[in-house]
Parts: C-alpha cells; structure tokens; sequence
C-alpha cells in the first residue's frame, strides 16, 4: 500500500552482478568467493606497470545473454573505458567499464507488484571489473584483493519505482531470473548481487528531483527500509525549508537510518576515456544467433505457463519457480505421468520437509546430491494413486529413499508396506474385529460414526499400518451396511 505523501516520489536501482565465471575478466585469476585473502591475485588484476588486459569472452557472452533476456537494444560495437578514481580497494586508480557503448540499452523486465504486473526499463546494461573489498577490523582497515578484475555486470534502471515496494518486488524478481539464467548466484550476503538505490523527491509534475544514493544494502528487504527512511528524510527536510544535497549515504541497519558518506560524483568527475589496451568489441551474426538460442523460458512467463496448463494456484507456481531446478524437476515429474496437482502438493510439502531435514532445498531437486529423482518420485505417487500403500506408508517411503537411495518398490517390498493385500483377506479382518465388538456394530447402525474410526485403528494395528483407510471404511460400510 502506498504511503501518504505530499510529494512524487522517483526511484531507480543501480544492480551489480558477479558473473558466474571461472576466471576474471582480464586475467586468469580464479573468481573465487571465500579464498584466502589475496591467493587469487596476478599483476594484471594488481595494476602493476606495462601488464596488458585480455577479454574473457565468457563474460561477454553471459552478458549480452543478461541484456537479451531484459530486452535490450543488443551493442554491435561495444567499448571499455577507464573510469578514474583514488580508493584503497582499486590498485590501478581506475576501474575498466563501459561509458559510450556499452553492451545494451533501452531495456525492460516485467515483474510482478501489488497484485499485478509491472514494467521497468532499463537505462543501460554494462561490463566492467569489479574492485577490492575493504575489510575494517580493530580500528585498521585492510584491503583483499581476490575480489579485485572479477567480472560484474552493471544493470542501471530508469528512475521508475514510485514505491520502495516496488523496488523490493522487483529485485527478488530480478535476482530469481539471474538465477534461472545460470549468470549469476544472486548471493546478496557474500556480494555476488549487490544494489545502490537512488531516490528523489519532488512535488508532483515537477519532475526529478534532487537524488541521494544509498549503498550498503544487503537484502531486497534493506533495500525497502533504506528507501522508506530515506523518503521520510527528505520530506522532512523540505518540509522545514531545507534543501536536498546530491550525495552518497550508508544505510546502517543496526539504526535503521541512512548517514551520509559523501557528495555524489557526476560522469565528469571520473573523466571517462576510451581503454586504449582493449579494442572495440564488434560480434558477428553467428555470435548473436548463439545469444539467441541461450534464450529460456523466464520465471515470470513459467509461472503464469504452470497456473494455466497444469491448473495450480499462483502460490505453488510461485514456490515451484522460484528455483529453475525445481521448475524442471515438477514438469518432469508430470511428464512421466504423475497428477501435477497432486506433485504439486508433495514437492511444497513432504519433499520440502525431508530436503530441509537433510540439509538439501529445492534447488538441488534433479541433481546428484538428491536421491529422489523425478522418476522416483513419480513411482511413490502411482503407487499411493493405486492404492497400494496409503500416505502415512507414502511419507515413511519418501524418507527411507533419502535415507537408502533406493526406488519406492524395493523400499515398500522390503518393509511389507504394501496395502494391496487380496481384498478377501482384508475383509475377513475387519469381520473379525466387528464380531469381538457388537457394540461398536450396534453403535455404528445406529447413525454414530466415530466409532468407525476405532475399528480403522484396530486393522491397522492387524494390518502393521499397511491397510488403506479408505478401504477399510469402505469395507466397514459393505459389512454392516
């Protein structure tokens, strides 16, 4: 819900993505998070004197892939400039980026927010080097360097958010489709995705106003609390006849508050220049092509894909996507014949439960480390489908295949579980235990049900929980009518 203000209110986010790439973007130094500080260094990433810097083409490639999938004017020449500036965590005293031509332009993405989907376009979508991380310990500040020529990817909106919710709502659906495009992690806790929010106030008609720029935001959750405080701030400093000043400000989340770090640079104040080591980066068609077919399937569009053709709410296709692994796992459950509703319903609640138990999620369905594979769990639900065990036995089975790493028919055989006994046989347990108790018969004929479920206790514990409830009350109905 949109908060009560005099004013309009104007916000775009600055993200910064670590592409998930072996090496860095101009040497070969592993991009590794959580080595030993400064093992995954070289001279070319240190900005040691007459090294030369060669393009990951990987990077590239995973960054046009990012700027088509965002439907962006893709760059037939794309450029690098140096951006100048002096801080401890950037060696070379400048930073290679992309100013003239970077790799994409004019953009969209299209998100959900507020109960309805909503637009934002991008102003650019940029490569560049990442720099040091700034460690302060004990009054010292130190400086790692692994970080340091690691590849990021740079995605600028316009200034179109007009709610700090909608900022929020957009970055999960951002990092989600990050993620579903392999290029990314999106950790924002280790810094792999990380984002700067600018925001201005102005009466509304008048147009932008006067922006500060918030950083240290480390969770979408931030990114709404800094925005929110940040929007109350500068009202109260127009309100009491102040005026906003364009600077740099750290939201402390031990304060919730923003405090300022410094006055905001312009373009000019880095004095871009064209990188003179790299030249003009020019794709053929065949690279475009390739970029093309990298093209999947986005969250946004699943979602809606799964609510329509398998008929499930929005909240089980909103879980089911939010993990492309688990997307695919679902839909390849169903196409081996499995009820999608039905799947649905496991994959949210007992998979998700023995996943949690054993230290897996949702992502890891279909891989290796899972022991229930798709066609494992299309095997449990046909069986419980046929009757042939019941959902108690079909919980305990699920378990043990995590437990043995073995199919459902071997576990269910192993163990005696299954309830597809000869009816014959059920039935004459179930007399048995009506002839030991003729009041139980008289209370049931006589229009009292509860007593049914005494006797579906009774079989059950005869049976060692392998009868099917449903059969036995079935059973139950036949005999005493």
């Amino acid at each position: 819900m949109a908060a009560s203000t005099s004013y309009e209110t104007f916000i775009g986010l600055e993200i910064h993505i670590q592409l998930l790439t072996e090496t860095k973007i101009f040497c070969g130094c592993k991009s590794k998070f959580g080595d030993k500080p400064n093992s995954n260094v070289c001279p070319v990433c240190l900005g040691y004197p007459g090294v030369l810097p060669a393009l990951n083409e990987h990077a590239v490639e995973l960054s046009y892939k990012v700027c088509r999938a965002m439907n962006c004017d893709l760059a037939k020449e794309g450029m690098f400039e140096r951006k100048n500036y002096f801080y401890p965590d950037l060696t070379k005293n400048y930073q290679i980026s992309q100013f003239e031509k970077p790799f994409g332009r004019n953009g969209y993405f299209e998100y959900e927010s507020g109960g309805g989907i909503k637009r934002i376009r991008f102003h650019e979508i940029h490569l560049e080097e990442d720099a040091g991380k700034m460690i302060h310990q004990g009054g010292r500040s130190f400086c790692d360097y692994n970080r340091a020529g690691t590849c990021l990817l740079e995605i600028v909106t316009e200034p179109e958010f007009k709610e700090p919710q909608e900022a929020e709502d957009f970055l999960q659906a951002f990092r989600r489709t990050v993620r579903h495009l392999g290029v990314c992690d999106g950790n924002m806790e280790e810094g792999s995705l990380r984002c700067d929010a600018n925001i201005s106030i102005n009466t509304p008609g008048a147009g932008l106003g006067v922006k500060t720029e918030v950083k240290n935001l480390n969770s979408s959750r931030f990114v709404k609390k800094a925005l929110q405080y940040e929007r109350r701030r500068q009202e109260k400093v127009l309100k009491s006849g102040g005026k906003i000043i364009q600077e740099t400000r750290l939201w402390d989340e031990d304060k919730s508050v923003t405090e300022s770090m410094r006055t905001k640079e312009e373009a000019h104040d880095y004095r871009y220049f064209p990188e003179p080591d790299l030249p003009p980066f020019r794709p053929d068609q065949a690279f475009f092509d390739m970029i093309e077919k990298s093209q999947i399937e986005l969250p946004l569009a699943r979602k809606q894909r799964l609510t329509e053709d398998y008929g499930l709410t929005p909240d089980q296709a909103d879980y089911i996507v939010e993990e492309k692994a688990a997307a695919d796992y679902f839909e390849a459950v169903v196409a081996l014949g499995a009820d999608a509703k039905t799947a649905a319903k496991w994959i949210m609640g007992n998979v998700a439960k023995e996943l949690n138990r054993i230290d897996l999620s949702k992502a890891d369905l279909g891989t290796e480390k899972c022991a229930l594979s798709a066609e494992r769990l299309t095997k449990l639900l046909g069986m419980l489908a046929d009757n042939k065990i019941h959902g108690k036995i079909a919980a305990q089975t699920l378990a043990a295949i995590f437990n043995e790493d073995k199919d459902p028919e071997v576990i269910v055989k192993e163990q005696g579980w299954d309830s597809s006994a000869d009816e014959g046989d059920l039935e004459k347990i179930v007399q048995q235990i009506l002839d030991e108790n003729p009041r139980v018969v008289e209370q049931i004929r006589g229009g009292d049900q509860k007593p049914r479920g005494f006797v579906v206790g009774k079989v059950m514990k005869a049976t060692q929980g392998t009868a099917n409830p449903q059969s036995v009350q079935s059973i139950i109905g036949k005999l005493i009518g």
